[in-house]
């Protein structure tokens, strides 16, 4: 079996140690070393119509990366786009579905298939409408978030209410319910709140399972960052030269002489 970790803990490596024979899958671009005894080649995850489903549902890549042990035993890296943290999954007993940019690597015992979702959510969802990813299957998923990572258990009469863009992954036996707001009703009221608050969607988890969250907000940093690239915000980003004191010598020298002509 592969052997899964994770390496630092600031945007950390995942790190995996493969036997002769044994094989894991990874997002298009995320493996950064491998050992010679490893081979990489792309593969579709679930035939042609399954790629298909993935890239509408989650924008994942339509070839994925697949790392095989097959001259010996040997190690390798993966890491994520988005600086954050990395969390390992058990599936089995467990099927997790998982947020668009969330998937680092997994062993290919565990299939990630895409699956409906709701009216309600699918009209209401950030990414993906009717259709959301799903893994299913035997073994370890690694996951990624913006920022740093979380982990909440949701217990029986105990909801949950979490921001749409701080969710990484959930246990699929959760109900979840996605709206504009968590304290006003009606569609009018909550989405006249969620914008003179500043809020986004959210997420309403109600069951028993794990959800995993994380810190930073991806689409909220990336406005932040193109307003101040684009130099529209109040804090935009700006670079002058620095003023040597020979060079304000020089000019207060050359003012003085012409003063004196």
């Amino acid at each position: 079996m592969a052997k899964f970790t994770v390496l630092g803990d600031i945007d950390p490596f995942l790190h995996v140690s493969l036997n002769q024979g044994e094989r894991v899958y990874a997002e298009s671009d995320a493996m950064v070393m491998m050992e010679t005894n490893l081979e990489m080649q792309g593969r579709m995850t679930g035939g042609l119509l399954n790629s298909l489903a993935r890239r509408l549902a989650n924008g994942e890549s339509f070839f994925q990366q697949e790392v095989v042990a097959s001259r010996g035993s040997g190690d390798c890296l993966f890491s994520p786009v988005l600086p954050g943290s990395i969390e390992l999954l058990d599936v089995g007993q467990r099927r997790y579905t998982i947020t668009d940019g969330a998937f680092v690597a997994a062993e290919t015992s565990v299939e990630l298939k895409v699956k409906m979702q709701g009216l309600g959510n699918a009209l209401l969802a950030q990414t993906g409408g009717f259709l959301v990813m799903e893994a299913s299957g035997q073994g370890k998923l690694a996951v990624s978030g913006f920022g740093s990572i979380f982990t909440i258990d949701v217990e029986p009469g105990k909801d949950v209410i979490i921001d749409n863009a701080h969710v990484v992954a959930w246990d699929s036996t959760l109900t979840y319910n996605i709206s504009a707001t968590s304290l006003r009703s009606g569609i009018v009221r909550s989405l006249v709140s969620s914008v003179t608050t500043g809020e986004g969607l959210v997420l309403k988890f109600s069951g028993a399972g794990k959800v995993v969250l994380c810190s930073r907000n991806r689409d909220s940093y990336v406005t932040w960052l193109g307003k101040r690239v684009r130099g529209t915000g109040n804090d935009r980003l700006s670079w002058s030269p620095p003023i040597s004191s020979t060079h304000g010598q020089n000019a207060h020298q050359k003012e003085h002489v012409s003063h004196g002509g």
